[in-house]
């Protein structure tokens, strides 16, 4: 949501929802980087000091359950990814509870799946349940429900949690969605090529941005640029801003509060 002069709302007046997937919280060996995490929940505490409300959806479970479990890879078979799922939301858990914490914040477990988002009754108690989170002053940390969820772990993904982190700002009616992931936004082609530019507000995606976006995510995650495109899509046709930033460059959240140009800024106008 911008205001008339075309900047975004101030931090002390936003409901922020925030995605940080697999890539910016691990390192290529599927181990947690927990500086970039304290970096992150520290920025999040911040802009929640200053009057935000902030959400966090986060990926990683399977990754992180993998390497904890001393797996060599993410396991192929459904259960395998279930069990390790298992094991890496605790540990994500763990790590936000205690690094909120100690920035003075308390952190609340949300895991979704999307048939929720279809169903009235279930979204109704999970919108009631998100929006009394903020009102009791929590962050809401929000993971796909990979341990339980086959259809999910199978194929019916949100994306490495792109998709959902759309679903969670339309459910709680956020002012803005940033997804911090392994680029610094959206190219005209694969950023890899040589002349690729960076393409700095997209008012309506189109068949040309969707063939830039090709479809492979990261080793380590299972999102790419196309479940991000489809995010912009559910948050645009949803009234809600969304800005695909660098996730390396944690402290670029404090400029897209404020209104800087940082990445790719999609809005409906």
């Amino acid at each position: 949501m911008t205001n008339p002069s075309g900047s975004l709302l101030n931090a002390a007046k936003m409901r922020l929802v925030v995605k940080v997937g697999t890539s910016t919280l691990t390192y290529p060996n599927g181990r947690l980087n927990l500086k970039r995490i304290d970096e992150l929940c520290r920025t999040l505490s911040d802009l929640k000091n200053s009057g935000a409300e902030i959400a966090l959806v986060t990926s990683g479970a399977i990754g992180i359950g993998a390497a904890k479990l001393g797996l060599p890879e993410r396991p192929r078979e459904t259960r395998g990814r279930q069990a390790a799922a298992a094991v890496g939301q605790c540990e994500l858990m763990n790590i936000y509870q205690k690094l909120f914490g100690e920035y003075g914040h308390t952190a609340a477990q949300m895991l979704l799946t999307r048939d929720i988002f279809d169903n009235g009754s279930r979204r109704i108690n999970a919108e009631n349940a998100i929006n009394t989170i903020f009102e009791y002053g929590a962050i809401p940390v929000v993971n796909e429900n990979d341990s339980v969820s086959v259809a999910e772990i199978e194929g019916e993904r949100f994306g490495d949690n792109d998709t959902l982190s759309a679903y969670v700002a339309r459910l709680c009616g956020a002012d803005l969605l940033v997804i911090l992931t392994d680029t610094d936004g959206l190219y005209d082609r694969d950023p890899n090529e040589s002349g690729a530019k960076l393409i700095p507000e997209v008012t309506e995606i189109t068949p040309e941005m969707e063939r830039a976006a090709g479809g492979a995510g990261s080793s380590r995650g299972t999102g790419g640029m196309a479940t991000k495109l489809q995010a912009a899509r559910v948050a645009m046709d949803s009234g809600i801003d969304m800005v695909i930033s660098n996730g390396n460059i944690i402290d670029n959240l404090y400029k897209i509060v404020e209104g800087e140009q940082i990445g790719t800024h999609f809005r409906k106008v």
